[in-house]
C-alpha cells in the first residue's frame, strides 16, 4: 500500500505578506500625519461642521446628549465631545429625537449673558438673606449698607464714614463688630472673586497727612477691609482683591456736604459663579 506524503507544515509566525502589509500601512499613516502637519485648519469652519453633524446623525442611546466615557481615544471624537458639551452648557435645546436646534455666535453670548444675570440675581437674594439674618440691614446698622445686583455681580456699598474717621483708613474701633458679621456673611462667599474697592470725595488730604493723596488713602482703606477679612475671618487670599479709586468714579456730587459722605466709600462685589449641571 502506498505511503500517504506528508503535508508540509505552516512556516511558524505570521505569514509573510503580514508584514508587507503592516509596512504599507505604517507608511500610509506616516504620510497622512506629514500631509495633517502640514495643513492649516479652519478652526471655526471645523466647529461648524462638528456641531451640524452631531446634531444630524445620532449614534447614542435614547437621552444621551453626549460621547461619554469609553475607549474612544480619536482625538476627532474627542474634539465633538468638547463641542457638543460647550453647546448643552450654553441651554441649547434637545427634542425628543435626539437633536439640536444651531445656534449662531450671537445667539449664544446672549444665551450666556441671561444664564449670568439669572445667576447673579439668585446670589443676590441669598446676600440679602444673610445680610437680614444679621441684623446688618435695619436696626443699628441700618443705612451702613445699601446693596446693588448688576448682570455680573452683586455690590455692597458701604458707608465710609461709618468705618473711617476723616483723613484715616485705620478702622474705627467701634465699626468692627459691624465689619465682623459683614464678614460673617462674605465668608459664606468665600469661592467667589470678592473685589474691594475705596473711594473717597474730591477734598485734597491735608499736608500733615501720611498718604500723598487720596488714591493712596483709598488704597489704603480697601486694603484695611481686605485684612480684617483675612486676618479674623480667615478668608482665603485667593478670592479677595482690593484696590483704590481715590475720588473716580463718583456716584452724587462733591459740591455738598451730603454728596461728599455718600462718596466716601467701601464697595465690595461680590461676584457670581456659573455651573455646569
Amino acid at each position: 500500500m502506498a505511503k500517504k506524503k506528508k503535508e508540509a507544515a505552516p512556516a511558524p509566525g505570521a505569514p509573510a505578506w503580514m508584514a508587507t502589509f503592516s509596512d504599507l500601512m505604517n507608511l500610509l499613516l506616516t504620510f497622512f500625519i506629514l500631509l495633517f502637519s502640514m495643513s492649516s485648519v479652519d478652526v471655526s469652519k471645523f466647529e461648524e461642521i462638528a456641531a451640524s453633524l452631531n446634531a444630524s446623525f445620532s449614534i447614542f442611546d435614547s437621552g444621551a446628549p453626549a460621547i461619554t466615557e469609553g475607549g474612544l481615544i480619536s482625538s476627532g471624537v474627542s474634539q465633538l465631545s468638547q463641542l457638543d458639551n460647550y453647546y448643552t452648557s450654553m441651554g441649547q435645546n434637545q427634542n425628543e429625537d435626539d437633536t439640536k436646534d444651531e445656534m449662531t455666535e450671537e445667539e449664544v453670548k446672549d444665551k450666556y449673558e441671561e444664564m449670568q444675570s439669572d445667576a447673579t440675581e439668585e446670589l443676590g437674594g441669598k446676600v440679602e438673606e444673610d445680610l437680614e439674618a444679621e441684623g446688618l440691614l435695619d436696626g443699628d446698622y441700618e443705612g451702613f449698607i445699601d446693596m446693588e445686583i448688576t448682570s455680573q455681580y452683586v455690590t455692597l456699598t458701604l458707608n465710609g464714614s461709618v468705618l473711617f474717621d476723616s483723613g484715616k483708613a485705620e478702622i474705627k474701633s467701634d465699626a468692627t463688630v459691624f465689619v465682623g458679621k459683614l464678614g460673617d456673611v462674605l465668608k459664606g462667599y468665600d469661592e467667589n472673586l470678592i473685589e474691594i474697592r475705596g473711594y473717597t470725595d474730591s477734598v485734597p488730604v491735608s499736608a500733615a497727612n501720611k498718604y500723598a493723596d487720596n488714591m493712596e488713602l483709598s488704597q489704603a482703606r480697601a486694603y484695611s477691609v481686605y485684612k480684617f477679612l483675612v486676618k479674623n475671618k480667615h478668608m482665603s487670599e485667593e478670592s479677595l482683591e482690593c484696590s483704590g479709586r481715590g475720588e473716580q468714579e463718583p456716584i452724587a456730587t462733591n459740591d455738598t456736604k451730603e454728596g461728599r459722605a455718600l462718596n466716601r466709600r467701601v464697595e465690595i462685589r461680590i461676584y457670581s459663579v456659573l455651573t455646569n449641571n
